[in-house]
């Protein structure tokens, strides 16, 4: 390890399979030297096939479903329960379809970071690839940013750039973007932890 007095405790949330989570995992364990060290996983879906690769990995898991209104409440305080027991010290989304309340960020009052498929400030929200497609875009992309109580607002860590080739579908172009997204997370997550105050900016 460098400098640091500890590795930082990173708590990963995810909806689904989680590939950026994977990507995210696998640095921390396979590097030494990384600043931080993966410590639980949460999902708003206690089937998220995420989960299982996080369980394989030992890392502790909690998911709650939210199947209504209420749950909202119920999960958030369950999770700011479990992200203190666990001394988390930042929190990265990772296809986390879930907008996390005021509240929550208030209350948890330490980073989270989120990767979102386009070149914010373009295409906040979902549908991205099939939105650039519309748009006539030559150009595509992620971005990893500090959040706020705005959607997809926040800070700009990094951000990586593929080009659209003609043709491409939203399918394909989603195929095209999701290792490059992987390499960009990993590489934010590294430089906030180890606090350098570098940008990424990928071009491929």
């Amino acid at each position: 390890m460098t400098s640091f007095d500890r590795k930082k405790n990173v708590a990963i949330f995810i909806s689904g399979k989680g590939s950026n989570m994977m990507a995210l995992i696998n640095d921390m364990k396979n590097e030494k030297e990384h600043p931080g060290q993966p410590k639980l996983v949460v999902s708003n879906n206690t089937k998220a096939a995420g989960l299982v690769f996080a369980e394989k990995n030992s890392i502790e898991t909690f998911a709650f479903n939210i199947e209504k209104i209420e749950d909202n409440l119920i999960f958030e305080e369950k999770t700011l329960q479990v992200l203190k027991e666990k001394n988390i010290d930042i929190i990265c989304l990772a296809g986390f379809m879930k907008i996390l309340s005021e509240k929550f960020i208030k209350s948890f009052s330490k980073p989270i970071l989120n990767i979102h498929p386009s070149l914010l400030p373009s295409f906040k929200g979902l549908n991205t690839h099939q939105r650039a497609l519309k748009a006539g875009c030559l150009i595509h992309g992620a971005t990893v940013h500090q959040i706020t109580n705005k959607v997809d607002e926040g800070p700009i860590l990094g951000q990586t750039l593929i080009d659209i080739t003609k043709n491409s579908d939203a399918k394909q172009l989603e195929a095209k973007l999701l290792p490059h997204e992987h390499l960009l997370y990993k590489k934010v997550l590294r430089e906030f932890l180890k606090e350098s105050g570098k940008k990424i900016l990928t071009i491929n």
